[in-house]
């Protein structure tokens, strides 16, 4: 599988067109969807494309004094891990959405398992294993996503971003998008005057909108697609939103609203948090990041007409989906805030049971030092998108006694390097 201009000797430097070539033995997988090789300088390269135990030509495409950044532009000795990608856009230089192309995607979720291990024990000095699961709603970890966004350049084209550029790699077409999202014609038709859109499907058949970022102060002109079209948080052409059927409700999504995108993760999602919830009939229930209320409404439902359910929400738009998706509950009261360490120590009562959903940053560990500190909780559940901001805030959590009771992993985000972990934590105590 080598290709011509390959380095002829192990751990071996060359040059080509400027860029230095290295022929590299590569190790664990690293965040970043890269694996961990070592230069002969010494210094750690992060090489992309790659899969651990492989031998590669790579070729450098950043340096800093302590790392360098490369793709695997040849592999020299392949694992048996590795696949033909099923995208034609994948590959070094190439689009820069997908991590694993080039891995079975038994294997993806060996190497995200691995992760998150790896990250629990360096971070929060936690052993834990976890098997990443998988979602139903993907075809072979294709087809999945319902939310697609994408760049427009000067003459109108689509394409997504190239790994760690502004350049476009432009496509007509995305394997990992779902059906309905082609359906809408967005990704083969011009957008004259744009600059970002972003394609979202609900769950009714036909239902779509894209959300349109124009390129200037103009009005674009809009091409004929079938999708509602939103410009400015203006609707130029209904439906303004989508719709979501989860666990036998509908929730309203505006334009701008965070869901989750695969087609399979809000239901696999909601499923897991109210199992780790338990019994909250009568209880006290907080829901931090709480979005277009995922789980504030089920978890309305389960506290009863006794228990009371307080969503945290900072978006606006989000809020008023809330409401509106909670709007047989009396219980349920929708705050827009930020989620503060101040809030969570004093901006939400008393409550019972907390579940948070922060972005992938996490919450931050003052934010669970301050929840830490509540003494009527007994439980908190946290879903997390990213492992290292994770076992960050739960080591905050473990210092102030709490343990990690339960911890489950679930592949909402195939062909990348992502995964998505519910975890349930008890307060201290026998």
């Amino acid at each position: 599988m080598a290709t011509p201009g390959d380095t002829g000797s192990a751990g071996g430097a060359g040059r080509a067109g400027g860029a230095a070539i290295l022929e590299l033995e590569v190790g664990d997988i690293a965040g970043g969807g890269g694996c961990v090789g070592r230069a002969p300088d010494g210094r750690v390269v992060f090489v992309r494309h790659a899969l651990p135990g492989e031998r590669v030509t790579a070729l450098v495409t950043a340096t800093t004094t302590s790392y360098l950044r490369a793709d695997a532009v040849a592999i020299l000795r392949p694992s048996p891990d590795r696949v033909p990608p099923p995208c034609p856009h994948a590959g070094p230089g190439r689009c820069g959405g997908c991590d694993f192309q080039h891995v079975e995607l038994s294997a993806q979720r060996r190497l995200k398992a691995f992760r998150v291990t790896e990250q629990l024990a360096r971070v929060a000095a936690v052993e834990r294993t976890v098997e990443v699961e998988p979602v139903a709603g993907d075809e072979g970890g294709l087809g999945w996503r319902s939310r697609v966004g994408l760049a427009v350049d000067d003459h109108g084209a689509v394409g997504f971003r190239r790994h760690r550029s502004h350049e476009l790699e432009h496509v007509d077409a995305c394997p990992i998008a779902s059906p309905a999202v082609a359906a809408t014609g967005a990704l083969t038709t011009r957008w004259p005057g744009v600059a970002h859109l972003e394609v979202v499907t609900g769950t009714r058949p036909g239902e779509a909108l894209v959300t349109v970022t124009p390129r200037g102060r103009e009005a674009p002109r809009l091409p004929g697609v079938d999708a509602g079209i939103v410009v400015r948080r203006t609707v130029r052409r209904p439906p303004g939103a989508v719709h979501a059927a989860v666990g036998g409700r509908t929730y309203r999504i505006s334009a701008g609203v965070f869901w989750q995108v695969h087609i399979g993760a809000a239901e696999a999602l909601l499923q897991a948090v109210l199992a780790m919830a338990g019994d909250c009939r009568g209880s006290s229930v907080v829901d931090l990041y709480a979005g277009a209320g995922l789980f504030s409404v089920p978890l309305a439902e389960a506290v009863g007409p006794s228990g009371s359910v307080l969503a945290v929400e900072r978006d606006a738009r989000a809020c008023d989906d809330a409401r509106h998706n909670a709007r047989e509950f009396p219980n349920l009261r929708v705050t827009r805030a930020a989620v503060t360490p101040r809030l969570a120590a004093s901006g939400i009562g008393r409550p019972d049971v907390v579940v948070l959903d922060p972005a992938r940053e996490g919450a931050g560990t003052e934010v669970a030092r301050a929840l830490a500190a509540h003494t009527t909780l007994r439980r908190v559940v946290y879903v997390a998108s990213e492992p290292s901001s994770f076992a960050r805030d739960l080591r905050a959590l473990l210092d102030e006694g709490w343990r990690l009771t339960e911890l489950r992993a679930f592949d909402i985000f195939p062909m990348t390097e992502h995964v998505e972990l519910v975890a349930a934590l008890d307060p201290p105590g026998p």
